[in-house]
């Protein structure tokens, strides 16, 4: 059985678009990548003493549980050469499980939704793109009315469209 996850993916150090380009590539070897957003480059939030941000969302369609995708992200991060030196710092790529079908997880490991999601442009404004009738569980909103009740502030610019490179 297949479900679908909605991940958030982001680079801001060395090739921004190509470290997002491997990580798709990578990520559909644990089910079938079924949408990819445009690339959207964005402002750095809480730590912004960093470079700009490379963000984008897909929609996965696996047949792994939340848990082993999570297990096979971390691995993927760590095989493109995450560090993880400074919360929130600068980072090869980052990929988070947003939303996974209707699951409501919290676990030491494991928190889906991901709770800061509906505070965050540069995560709402890709997804919005892909699959904007997806419903966050614990809310009963959908990304879209959730994208229209944020704040001003946090610079987001659609930069490359799907399947689109700049080389």
């Amino acid at each position: 059985m297949r479900e679908t996850a909605y991940l958030s993916l982001g680079s801001n150090l060395g090739d921004r678009e190509g470290h997002l380009r491997d990580a798709i590539s990578r990520l559909g070897s644990e089910g079938r990548v079924a949408a990819v957003s445009s690339f959207y480059e964005t402002e750095p939030v809480e730590v912004t003493a960093q470079p700009w941000f490379l963000n984008c969302a897909i929609a996965l369609e696996t047949p792994k549980t939340p848990e082993v995708l999570m297990a096979s992200i971390l691995r993927i991060e760590q095989g493109m050469d995450r560090k993880r030196e400074q919360k929130k710092g600068p980072r090869t790529i980052d990929i988070d499980i947003l939303l996974f079908g209707n699951a409501v997880i919290a676990t030491p490991k494991l928190t889906v939704p991901h709770p800061a999601m509906q505070e965050r442009r540069f995560v709402l404004e890709p997804l919005a793109e892909i699959r904007p009738e997806a419903l966050h569980p614990q809310f009963n909103k959908t990304v879209l009315e959730l994208l229209q009740a944020l704040p001003p502030g946090q610079e987001v610019r659609r930069k490359i469209q799907p399947g689109i490179s700049t080389d």
